[in-house]
C-alpha cells in the first residue's frame, strides 16, 4: 500500500556533517562513501525538526545512541579496513538500514537512490520520458498505450508495437526489468532515443527517434455521467495535482447537472495525506472535523477541518472502498462516513493508519519514517494490527481465507469499543473502515477459461490494440456514446477473438465459456473504448457490469437518509 505521506516545508532536509575523524587516512575512503548506519538515527533529529531531538531524549539517552552509532560505525570501518575480500560499503549500508527498519512498523522504509525516481513517479504529477505505457511479457516489451500528444505518438510510435532494440542494443529476450525499461526510456527533457520496434504487419524492424519530453501523469482516471444527475469519479491515488484533477472533474460533472455522485476509490493505495483533506473538504460544508494526527512529538499533532465553501456540499455521495483500498483513500471515506455525509459501499478497507514523513539522506537516498498515527473524526484509528511475529502483508490472504470477501459474518472487527459517527451512529476500529452496505466480491463470471485467459495477461488488451488499429477512423466518428450503446460484440468480432484464443494455445470449453462470456465481451468492449477514448472509455463500459457501481445506483435513497438525519 501506497505510503500516507506528510509533505510539509521541511521535507527536503539538511545534509549530517561528516565526522571529525573522517580527516584521518583510516577513514579517508569511508569519509567519501555511505556512512549512513552511523549517522542515521543522530541525523533524524536535525532533518526532522531543528530542536526536537534534543527535546525528545534525555542525555542518558543520547548517551546510549552515541555508544550504538559508535559501534555501528566500528564495524563498518573494521570491515572497509581489514575484511579478507572487498566488500561493497554501499550496499552493506543499504542492507543494514533495510533490516533495521524491519524491527519497527511495516510502512517506515529505506528508499535507495537508484529506486527513488520510480517511486517518487508514482506520486509526483510529471516526469520526462517519451510517453507510453509498456508491459513485459515473455521477456518482450510491448507498448500498450501511447499518451496523447506525447513524444511517442508524434513520431508515430503505436500501440501493440514491440520494442526490439533501445539506441542500438538488443533488449528482447534478455531478462529486462521495469527498472532497466525506466533507465533507457526516461530522460532529461531534449535528450533523444532511438527505439527499435517490430510492428504487425510489417517485415522490417521499424525505427524511431524520440525525442523526450515532459510527460503528465493523471490520478484522476474517469469522470463522466453515468445518467442525468448521477456522476462517477474514479481516483487511482493521491499524487501532486490529485486535487486540482479532482476538482476540475467535479466541476465538469456538475456543470453537467450531476445531483450525486459515486466516488470511486476501490484499488486507490493513497499518497499525500493533504490531498485526502483537501477533497473531503470539497464535499463537506461548515467547520466540520476530517481528520487529526498524534505522534511522539507534538510539531506532527494536527486536526484538519472542513474550511471552505466546497464544490459539491449538498448531493448525496456514495464512495466505494475495498480491501486494496488504504491510507488517504481510507481518510476520505472514514470522514464521509463519521460526518454522514454519505454512504461507504463496498468491502473493509486495507487498513494503514500510520504517517510517514520523506527525510531525504545525505546521498539522496530517501527515509521514509513513521511520525504519527491518523485518526479520522469519530475518534478511530483504522491501522490495523502488525504483530512482529506475523506476516503483515499476508493480513489480505487470511481475509479472503477467511471469507471475509464474500460473506459478511465472517468479518472480524473489534466491537469491544464503539466509536460513533455525528448522527449517533455505531462505527468500529481495529483495522480498515467497515462500509455502511456490504457487497461481496463477484464470482458469478468465474471459470477455468476465464482464468487462463488472464493467466496470459496480454490478450485482451493485445486484441483491442491491433482492433482498434484496423478500426480506429471508424471507432473515432462513432464517439464514445455511440460506442457504449451500439457497438456489438457478438458476432465476427467475438469470433476473431475466440480464434486468437486458439491461437494462444488457451484450452477452450464452451461450458466455461458460457459462464464468462458476458464479462469477458464487456471486458473486450471496454479494453477497446480505452484504447481510443483512454481510462474514461473503459470505465463507461465495464462500469455497466461492475456489481458495486450498480449496488450504489440502488442505494441512493439511503445515503440520502443517512445525509438527512445527520
Amino acid at each position: 500500500m501506497e505510503d500516507l505521506i506528510h509533505k510539509d516545508s521541511d521535507a527536503t532536509n539538511q545534509a549530517v556533517p561528516a565526522s571529525k575523524e573522517a580527516d584521518k587516512p583510516f577513514y579517508s575512503k569511508w569519509a567519501v562513501r555511505l556512512p549512513l548506519i552511523t549517522c542515521l538515527a543522530l541525523g533524524v533529529g536535525m532533518l526532522i525538526g531543528g530542536k526536537m531531538f534534543s527535546t525528545a531524549t534525555t542525555p542518558e539517552r543520547q548517551q546510549d545512541l552515541g555508544q550504538t552509532l559508535e559501534k555501528l560505525k566500528q564495524v563498518m570501518l573494521y570491515v572497509e579496513h581489514y575484511y579478507v575480500d572487498t566488500a561493497n560499503i554501499e550496499e552493506l549500508a543499504d542492507y543494514g538500514i533495510e533490516q533495521m527498519l524491519l524491527k519497527l512498523d511495516p510502512h517506515t522504509v529505506y528508499i535507495p537512490l537508484k529506486d527513488l525516481q520510480i517511486s517518487n513517479a508514482q506520486l509526483e504529477g510529471d516526469f520526462d520520458g517519451i510517453g507510453v505505457e509498456f508491459n513485459i511479457f515473455k521477456d518482450t516489451l510491448s507498448i500498450m498505450a501511447v499518451i496523447p500528444n506525447g513524444p511517442s505518438e508524434m513520431v508515430g510510435l503505436q500501440a501493440g508495437d514491440k520494442v526490439i532494440m533501445i539506441d542500438d542494443k538488443n533488449v528482447a529476450g534478455v531478462k529486462l526489468t521495469s527498472r532497466d525499461v525506466f533507465s533507457k526510456l526516461r530522460g532529461p527533457r531534449g535528450t533523444k532515443v532511438k527505439v527499435s520496434v517490430r510492428r504487425k504487419g510489417q517485415s522490417k524492424l521499424m525505427d524511431f527517434i524520440i525525442t523526450r519530453d515532459q510527460i503528465p501523469t493523471y490520478t484522476v482516471d474517469a469522470a463522466y455521467m453515468i445518467d442525468k444527475k448521477t456522476g462517477f469519479l474514479k481516483v487511482s491515488r493521491f499524487g501532486e495535482r490529485t486535487y486540482e484533477e479532482y476538482k476540475e472533474a467535479l466541476a465538469k460533472l456538475t456543470n453537467s447537472g450531476m445531483k450525486r455522485l459515486i466516488l470511486d476509490l476501490r484499488g486507490n493505495p493513497g499518497g499525500y495525506m493533504d490531498r485526502a483533506i483537501d477533497m473531503v473538504d470539497e464535499l463537506l460544508a461548515g467547520k466540520k472535523k476530517i481528520v487529526y494526527t498524534d505522534g511522539k512529538v507534538s510539531q506532527f499533532d494536527e486536526v484538519y477541518y472542513s474550511s471552505k465553501s466546497g464544490t459539491f456540499e449538498k448531493g448525496e455521495v456514495i464512495v466505494l472502498i475495498d480491501e486494496f483500498s488504504a491510507s488517504a483513500s481510507e481518510i476520505v471515506s472514514g470522514a464521509i462516513q463519521d460526518n454522514d455525509r454519505g454512504l461507504v459501499l463496498g468491502r473493509r478497507s486495507f487498513g494503514k493508519g500510520l504517517v510517514q514523513k520523506p527525510i531525504q539522506l545525505i546521498d539522496g537516498s530517501q527515509l521514509r519514517l513513521t511520525i504519527s498515527r491518523y485518526y479520522i473524526p469519530s475518534g478511530r484509528c483504522i491501522q490495523k494490527p502488525y504483530d512482529k511475529n506475523k506476516d503483515y502483508e499476508m493480513d489480505l490472504v487470511d481475509r479472503y481465507n477467511n471469507g471475509e470477501f464474500y460473506h459478511l459474518d465472517s468479518i472480524k472487527l473489534d466491537k469491544t469499543i464503539v466509536y460513533k459517527t455525528a448522527a449517533g451512529r455505531p462505527v468500529y476500529g481495529g483495522g480498515g473502515v467497515m462500509p455502511d452496505v456490504f457487497v461481496p466480491r463477484d464470482t458469478s463470471h468465474f471459470s477455468p477459461f476465464l482464468t487462463a485467459v488472464y493467466f496470459s495477461s496480454t490478450i485482451i488488451r493485445e486484441f483491442a490494440i491491433d482492433y482498434v488499429n484496423a478500426n480506429r477512423k471508424n471507432l473515432q466518428a462513432m464517439g464514445l456514446e455511440a460506442f457504449a450503446t451500439n457497438f456489438k460484440m457478438a458476432g465476427e468480432v467475438e469470433n476473431t477473438f475466440l480464434a486468437k484464443v486458439k491461437e494462444a494455445n488457451i484450452k477452450y470449453k464452451e461450458a466455461d465459456y458460457k459462464i464468462s462470456r458476458n464479462f469477458i465481451l464487456n471486458e473486450l468492449k471496454g479494453a477497446i473504448a480505452r484504447a481510443v477514448w483512454q481510462n474514461e472509455g473503459y470505465y463507461r463500459i465495464t462500469n455497466e457490469l461492475d456489481r458495486e457501481v450498480q449496488e450504489a445506483l440502488k442505494n441512493f435513497e439511503l445515503a440520502s437518509k443517512i445525509q438527512k438525519d445527520s
